[in-house]
C-alpha cells in the first residue's frame, strides 16, 4: 500500500508523525508512538535506507522529518526475501521528495501558528551528469501545556497493608529541532551512476512538570505528602552518510549494486526533581539523572538480480551490519536547600552499558510470472546475530548468538478488468532496541519508575495475509485480511515493590491478531476526492506465566478510522479536510485510552499554482484529550491520565522556483537495514 502525501496540504508546516496518522494501516499515539495493524515492532527506512535515530526512538525520529519534504510512504506488509527480517509488523519506507528537474529549483514553506511554526528550504540543481540537492527545516513547538493525574492502589504481597498513591501535576511541553541535508548523484555513464547522501539532524524536546504533589495514604491514613517540579530534557543529534554505486546491465532488470552506510545518533536524556515544601515552597532536597547514550551503525550490502527466463526474475545478495549502542547513567542527591549533588555509586544507578551486534546475512529470490497473470514470489533469507553485552562496572551479560531462516511466499493474480487478488506469508523477527535495553532507571516519578532489560531476546512472528483491490473509473477499493501470531513476545510488564510501581520489558509467551483492513478512494465529481478506511482486529495476550501471582492475559478489539477529503472550490481556491479516531489498545495489563484529532484547511493558489497560502485549525472544536492508562494485575490496581490539549491555529505559505524540463531518473538501490 502506498499512500501520496505530496498533494495533502493538511500536513504542511508539520512533520512525519501528521502524515502517518493518514496512511492505511498505520495508527499514531498522542506521543507519536507508530504501529501497524496493532503491532508497534516495526522497521522505518527512510527512502529504503536506515537510520540509527530510528533506532534509539521512532516517535522523536519522525518528529524530525518535515512532512513538506515527504513525496510517499509504503506500507510493506508481506516484505520479499531481500527485504531485512526485522520488524514483525511490517516495514514503513518513507519516501522523500526528488528533484528530477534540469537547472535550478527551489521550494519553500513556512508556518506561523499558535502552538509552532517553522521553515523550511529545499533546492536542487541538475546540470548533465550532476544533480545536487541541499535542504533545511527548523520547527519550534510552544504554548503546548498539559495534566498529569494518576491513581495507584497497591496490596501488599506479604501482609494486609494495602498503599494508595494519589499524584497530580501540571505539565509544559517545547520542542526546538533541525534538519539538513546533501546529496549528489552522478551518471558515470549510460549504465553507471553514483549517488552520496549526508545528513544532519538535531532534536530539543524539553518537558517542565510544575505542582507535581503526591500523596500516600497507608492503610487509608495519609502518611506522607511531597510537592516537587520535574525538569527533563531529551536532546539527540544524528548523521547518516551513504554511498551506493550501481551498475545496469543492457538487458532490462539486470542489475548490481554495492551500497555502504554510516549512522550515529547521540542522545541525552536527564531529569532533574527538586523537593519543595508544600507551605513556603523552599527548596528542601533534589535529585538528578543524567543518561547519555550512542547508537552507531555501520552497513555493507551487495545486491544482483537478473532474469532468467522469459518473465522469471533471480535476486541474490548479502549485507552485514555491525552495531554498537552505547548508554552512560548516572545519578546525584542533593538534601539540602543549595542542591549541592553528591554521586551516587551504587551500580546500578550509575554505570556504563555497552551493546555490540553483529547481523550477517544472505538472501536468495526466485519470481516467475505465469500464464493467466499469476505471479509467484518465493524466498528465503538466514541471518545470523552475534551479541557481545557488558557493563563498565559488574559482570558480563551473557546473550547466546543465534541465526534464523526467514522464509517469505507471494502468490498473486491480476484479473482481465484490473483487479488483484494476492496472498502472502512471511516470518518476521524483531530485535530489541535501546529504548528496551536500557538500563538506566527512569525516576523523574518516583512511585512510577521504567528501566530497560539488557537480556531481551528477539520476538518471531508469522504472519499470513489475504488482500483483494479493484477500481471503477477513478474509484478504488482495498480489502485485506490478516493474522499474526508472535512467540516471546516483548511486552511492558508492571510489578510493584513497597509503594512503587516497576515498569519494564519481558519477552512473555504469545501474542495472537486477526484482523482486517479496508481503505477506498472516491471521486464522485471532478473536484471532489475522498479517501478513508478503516483497521479492525482481535488482539490476545497471554504471558503463559505459571504463576498465578504475575499470570496475566488480556484480549479485546482495537479499530482505527480515518478520513480525508479535498475539494476544489475553484482554480485558485480549495478546502481540505481530515479526521482520524483510534480505539482503546490493549495491552497485557489492561488498556491505553482512545481519542480522535481532525483538521480543516482552506488554501489559496497564486503565480500559476507555483505558490500556495492557507490556514489551518486542528481540533479547533476541542480543548484538550484525556487519555487515560488503566493497569490491573494481581495486587496493582492503577489509572493515569494525561490531558493534552492540542487545539491550534496555523497560517501556511509555501512557493516553489525554478526548474526547467523534466528527464526520467535511474532507479536507486538503497538499503533496507533491520
Amino acid at each position: 500500500t502506498v499512500y501520496n502525501a505530496e498533494n495533502d496540504l493538511t500536513t504542511r508546516g508539520g512533520d512525519a508523525t501528521d502524515v502517518m496518522k493518514r496512511v492505511p494501516m498505520v495508527s499514531v499515539d498522542l506521543d507519536g508512538n507508530v504501529s501497524v495493524r496493532g503491532s508497534s515492532n516495526i522497521k522505518v527506512l527512510i527512502n529504503g535506507k536506515p537510520s540509527a535515530m530510528m533506532s534509539a526512538s521512532v516517535a522523536d525520529a519522525l518528529k524530525q522529518i518535515p512532512a513538506d519534504l515527504i513525496s510517499s510512504v509504503e506500507v510493506i506488509t508481506s516484505p520479499s526475501a531481500k527485504y531485512d527480517a526485522e520488524g514483525s509488523g511490517g516495514i514503513l519506507n518513507i519516501v522523500l521528495k526528488k528533484n528530477n528537474l534540469q537547472g535550478l529549483s527551489l521550494n519553500v514553506n513556512s508556518t506561523a501558528g499558535t502552538r509552532g511554526s517553522g521553515l523550511g528550504l529545499n533546492g536542487g540543481y541538475k546540470v548533465g551528469k550532476f544533480n545536487f540537492s541541499l535542504g533545511g527545516f527548523g520547527r519550534a513547538s510552544y504554548n503546548t501545556p498539559g495534566e498529569y493525574t494518576n491513581s495507584q492502589t497497591i496490596s501488599s504481597l506479604t501482609n494486609s497493608d494495602i498503599t494508595q498513591i494519589n499524584q497530580s501535576a501540571s505539565t509544559k511541553n517545547k520542542a526546538l529541532m533541525g534538519r539538513y541535508n546533501f546529496g549528489v548523484d552522478y551518471d558515470i555513464n549510460e549504465h553507471q551512476s553514483l549517488s552520496l547522501g549526508l545528513v544532519l539532524g538535531a532534536n530539543n524536546r524539553p518537558v517542565t512538570q510544575n505542582d507535581f504533589l503526591t500523596q500516600n495514604y497507608l492503610n487509608n491514613v495519609l502518611a506522607s505528602s511531597t510537592l516537587q517540579t520535574n525538569n527533563i530534557t531529551n536532546s539527540s543529534n544524528q548523521l547518516d552518510a551513504t554511498l551506493t554505486y550501481t551498475i545496469t546491465g543492457k538487458k532490462p532488470q539486470r542489475e548490481f549494486s554495492l551500497l555502504t552506510e554510516y549512522s550515529q545518533n547521540n542522545r541525552d536524556y536527564n531529569f532533574e526533581s527538586i523537593v519543595m515544601n508544600q507551605t513556603s515552597g523552599a527548596v528542601t532536597s533534589g535529585l538528578k539523572n543524567l543518561n547519555s547514550s550512542t547508537n552507531k551503525e555501520i552497513t555493507l550490502e551487495a545486491d544482483y538480480q537478473a532474469p532468467t527466463f522469459k518473465n522469471q526474475l533471480l535476486e541474490f545478495g548479502a549485507k552485514d551490519i555491525i552495531r554498537q549502542v552505547n548508554s552512560d547513567y548516572s545519578y546525584f542527591s542533593a538534601s539540602t536547600a543549595n542542591l549541592d549533588y553528591q554521586p551516587l555509586t551504587s551500580v546500578n544507578l550509575s554505570n556504563a552499558f555497552n551493546y555490540r551486534q553483529n547481523v550477517a546475512s544472505g538472501y536468495l529470490s526466485y519470481t516467475v510470472s505465469l500464464p493467466k497473470n499469476y505471479t509467484v514470489k518465493a524466498g528465503a533469507r538466514y541471518e545470523y546475530t552475534s551479541i557481545n553485552a557488558d557493563f563498565q562496572t559488574g559482570s558480563v551479560v551473557n546473550i547466546p548468538d543465534y541465526g534464523v531462516l526467514v522464509p517469505s511466499l507471494n502468490l498473486g493474480k491480476r484479473f482481465e478488468n484490473g483487479d488483484m487478488v494476492k496472498l502472502g506469508f512471511n516470518r518476521r523477527i524483531q530485535r530489541p532496541s535501546l529504548e528496551f535495553l536500557n538500563p538506566n532507571i527512569q525516576a523523574s516519578n518516583p512511585l512510577n519508575i521504567t528501566v530497560g532489560n539488557p537480556t531481551l531476546q528477539p520476538e518471531f512472528t508469522n504472519n499470513f495475509e489475504l488482500a483483494y483491490s479493484t477500481h471503477i473509473k477513478n474509484n478504488n477499493l482495498n480489502v485485506s485480511a490478516f493474522m499474526r501470531n508472535t512467540n516471546d513476545a516483548i511486552q511492558t510488564i508492571r510489578t510493584s515493590s513497597g509503594d512503587t510501581v516497576r515498569t519494564t520489558y519481558q519477552n512473555l509467551g504469545k501474542q495472537n491478531a486477526y484482523g482486517m483492513s479496508l481503505s477506498v478512494t472516491l471521486s464522485p465529481i471532478k473536484q471532489l476526492s475522498i479517501n478513508g478506511g478503516v483497521d479492525a482486529y482481535y488482539l490476545t495476550l497471554n504471558n503463559q506465566d505459571p504463576d498465578p501471582l504475575y499470570y496475566a492475559s488480556n484480549h479485546g478489539w482495537v479499530a482505527n478510522y480515518r478520513l480525508f477529503g479535498s475539494y476544489d472550490l475553484s482554480d485558485k481556491y480549495s478546502l481540505q479536510a481530515f479526521a482520524f479516531h483510534r480505539s482503546n489498545q490493549i495491552q497485557l495489563q489492561g488498556y491505553q485510552g482512545g481519542f480522535g484529532v481532525y483538521n480543516l484547511s482552506f488554501n489559496r493558489y497564486f503565480a500559476g499554482k507555483k505558490g500556495t497560502i492557507g490556514i489551518a485549525g486542528d481540533n479547533f472544536l476541542t480543548n484538550g484529550y484525556r487519555i487515560p492508562t488503566v493497569v490491573n494485575s494481581a495486587n496493582i490496581s492503577q489509572t493515569a491520565v494525561n490531558v493534552n490539549y492540542i487545539r491550534s491555529f496555523e497560517l501556511k505559505l509555501s512557493y516553489k522556483i525554478g526548474g526547467l524540463t523534466n528527464k526520467p531518473k535511474k532507479p536507486k538501490k538503497t538499503i533496507n537495514n533491520d
